[in-house]
């Protein structure tokens, strides 16, 4: 394999580390700081592209290093699934930059923060596209790393609260994966994805469902599941908004990308008892996760809950256990990432603007600033799925599946938490836009440096506006991801 496509394959890690360090250099002059960080996020995305450009062609890059051919050696592998994925990563990495450049509530301009933000970058993009469990794991430990530095970095007591219940709630979560990964070696030998594929065949059934139902239980852990998810909302809030928008769109991703991946492909098919349990899991996450929103008034927590109830949706795609549940999950899986991402940037509009995060504290912006609450319409409208917004597609997607497969229960709920994700929309568009201002004397905050965060909420809705008036382009190349998953 040539050099450039080596670089290639490895620049989803190389790039946001290289960018980490240069960063970190630079911590004393932040204009520097800035110019090197927006420059290597540009550069990791016109990577990602040229990657999804490699595997829309069908052509699978990969990469074995330390002169081990694989699976003993560690491998990168980039299939449809990883290369899309990673460039959503990148594409988030450059609206939250561009939001920090706003004082659209970016917290203190710490010296460290950008160094932190592209080392999870790496860990993200490292976890998209590695070919071995172990260094799932590794990259697992990457993220939690500049998470927990990323939360603790404002020093506020709020925040050091928040960094204790993430940490040690998800150190549960990892210990399990590494007791799981341990337990995989065990019993099969390897690690690599394409040597466990081939393996998987030949372990007894009682025992697979230990050994994946293990491992299956620490994503989902990361992945925030019912009865699991206690960490997301006690933590989320106490972030600045594009390390929260960040967070929100790619951290639990990551978990529901390692099960998709594991039960999906690696261990695929996966034994049907397992996806059984996940397709409840899966049910009760959305009602759990949309119960929690509907209670909140605090805009920050309502959408951490509604984190929460989407990933239940993602799951319930993996939980069908099919090629169509597959790709469903990854279209859902994309949009979810920029829909949410942008929802939690435009709260913070709302905030700039409002001075509050509270529904009960604010209001008045329809009057004030009616471009923000068309804005605020085009992801809202999408997370609940409205037609002909990109929700729509990716929840007809799942649940036509679902009907398919006479799941009658899961479909129930499924419609029935859109239903109750309206209200919690519906409920931050009257509180923040419709009634008036509870304050007589409020006015729009005068000199606020908000350009930058326009650019960032706008370019995401283009991008969800792009999928929901074209979202066959997505939907063959999902089902063209989903086609490549499976099989050794």
């Amino acid at each position: 394999m040539s050099v450039p496509m080596n670089a290639l394959v490895i620049s989803p890690v190389l790039v946001p580390l290289a960018t980490a360090v240069l960063t970190t250099l630079a911590r004393e002059r932040l204009g520097l700081q800035r110019a090197i960080s927006y420059a290597g996020v540009l550069v990791f995305l016109g990577c990602a592209v040229l990657l999804v450009q490699l595997a829309a062609s069908g052509t699978v890059p990969s990469a074995a290093f330390g002169g081990w051919a694989a699976p003993y050696g560690i491998e990168f592998r980039i299939d449809r699934t990883g290369a899309s994925l990673v460039l959503i990563t990148a594409l988030m990495g450059l609206a939250s930059l561009l939001f920090l450049a706003s004082d659209a509530d970016t917290g203190e301009h710490h010296g460290l923060l950008l160094p932190l933000l592209h080392g999870l970058l790496a860990g993200v993009g490292g976890a998209f596209v590695t070919a071995d469990l172990f260094n799932l794991y590794v990259w697992f430990e990457v993220m939690l790393i500049c998470s927990v530095g990323l939360f603790a970095i404002g020093g506020r007591l709020d925040q050091l609260d928040g960094t204790f219940k993430y940490l040690v709630l998800n150190l549960v979560g990892t210990l399990l994966l590494l007791m799981a990964v341990g337990m995989v070696y065990a019993v099969t030998g390897h690690l690599n994805f394409g040597a466990l594929a081939a393996t998987a065949p030949g372990i007894p059934a009682a025992l697979l469902v230990l050994v994946l139902g293990t491992l299956l239980l620490a994503f989902l852990v990361k992945a925030g599941a019912f009865p699991l998810f206690a960490w997301l909302p006690a933590s989320y809030h106490t972030l600045p908004a594009p390390v929260l928008a960040l967070f929100a769109g790619l951290l639990t991703k990551v978990g529901v990308y390692a099960v998709l991946r594991t039960a999906g492909d690696v261990f695929s098919p996966a034994p049907a008892v397992l996806m059984e349990a996940l397709g409840w899991i899966a049910a009760a996450t959305m009602l759990f996760g949309v119960f929690g929103a509907a209670y909140h008034w605090d805009m920050r927590r309502i959408l951490a809950f509604h984190i929460i109830s989407q990933i239940g949706y993602i799951l319930l795609g993996i939980a069908l256990a099919s090629e169509a549940g597959n790709a469903a999950t990854l279209f859902y899986t994309l949009h979810h990432i920029v829909v949410k991402a942008n929802l939690f940037l435009i709260a913070a509009l709302i905030w700039r603007y409002t001075g509050s995060y509270d529904l009960r504290r604010i209001g008045g912006l329809y009057a004030a600033k009616p471009a923000l609450a068309l804005l605020f319409l085009v992801p809202a409208l999408s997370l609940v799925g409205i037609p002909p917004f990109s929700g729509f597609w990716a929840k007809l997607m799942i649940l036509q599946e679902a009907i398919g497969q006479e799941r009658i229960v899961w479909t129930v709920v499924a419609l029935a938490v859109s239903v109750l994700t309206l209200y919690s929309m519906m409920k931050i568009w009257m509180e923040a836009f419709w009634k008036p201002h509870p304050d007589a004397n409020w006015v729009l905050p005068k000199n606020a440096r908000v350009a930058p965060a326009w650019v960032a909420t706008l370019g995401l809705a283009a991008v969800t506006l792009a999928i929901s008036f074209n979202p066959q382009a997505l939907v063959t190349y999902a089902q063209a991801a989903a086609a490549t998953l499976g099989g050794p």
